[in-house]
C-alpha cells in the first residue's frame, strides 16, 4: 500500500501558536500525537511520501524520528527540512529524496513536489470513462488564503472548454494538497486524497 502526507512540521512549535493553531499544548504532544496517528496507518513495508516539511527538529532529533516511523519513506524535500543540510544525517532513512518525483499509482500517474504545479505533466490524460489518469500532489501551502486561491484556479481551469481527445470538454484539473491536518495527521491512499479533496472543495 502506499500514502502520502504533507507538512507534519515534527519540532516546529510555532504550527501550535501561529499559522495552524493545531491546539496541542507542547510540541511534545504535537509530535507524540502525530506519530500514534501515522503508525496507526501504516505498516513496515508500506510506501509512504512524505510531501514536504517533514521536520522542523534538528537533524538527531529528526533522525531518530523517521526511525521510528513507520513505513518504506521517500522524501519530497519542503523548505523546512533544513536537517538534510547536516553531512551527519542519515539518508538512508529514507529509500529517496527528491525535489519532484512521478510515479505511477494503480496505474495513474502522480506528480509529487512540495510545491504545487498549476501546469502538471499529464494533466489533460483521460481514461475511456473520462477518469483523470493523472494528479498533481503537493503541500507547502497549508489552510491558507494561497490554497483558496488554488481552488479558484482549479475551478476556473475545470470550467474552461477545450477539445480534449476529439471532444470540447472542461481541462481536467486534479491539484490536491496533502495537509496533514484535513486527515487528521493520518497518511492516506490516493483515492482516500481525491475524496477528502472533493469533499473539501463542495463544502465551500
Amino acid at each position: 500500500m502506499r500514502y502520502y502526507i504533507a507538512d507534519c512540521h515534527f519540532y516546529h512549535s510555532a504550527m501550535n501558536e501561529r499559522m495552524d493553531k493545531r491546539g496541542f499544548k507542547t510540541v511534545e504532544e504535537m509530535n507524540g500525537y502525530m506519530i500514534q496517528q501515522w503508525n496507526s496507518r501504516v505498516r513496515k513495508n508500506d510506501e509512504i511520501v512524505i510531501l514536504g516539511d517533514l521536520s522542523f527538529g534538528k537533524w538527531k532529533e529528526t533522525e531518530q524520528l523517521v526511525g521510528g516511523l513507520n513505513g518504506r519513506k521517500y522524501l519530497i524535500i519542503g523548505n523546512h527540512d533544513r536537517f538534510l543540510n547536516e553531512k551527519s544525517f542519515n539518508r538512508n532513512l529514507f529509500k529517496k529524496i527528491s525535489g519532484y518525483e512521478e510515479m505511477y499509482d494503480n496505474g495513474r500517474k502522480v506528480i509529487l513536489c512540495h510545491y504545487p504545479t498549476f501546469c502538471y505533466n499529464g494533466q489533460n490524460r483521460l481514461d475511456g470513462f473520462g477518469n483523470p489518469k493523472s494528479y498533481m500532489l503537493h503541500g507547502h501551502v497549508h489552510n491558507t488564503v494561497d490554497q483558496i486561491l488554488i481552488d479558484k484556479f482549479v475551478k476556473e481551469t475545470r470550467d474552461t472548454k477545450r477539445v480534449i481527445q476529439g471532444k470540447e470538454q472542461g481541462i481536467p484539473c486534479h491539484i490536491i494538497n496533502c495537509f496533514c491536518m484535513w486527515s487528521d495527521y493520518i497518511p492516506l491512499t490516493l483515492d482516500e486524497w481525491i475524496v477528502v479533496n472533493e469533499r473539501r472543495r463542495l463544502a465551500k
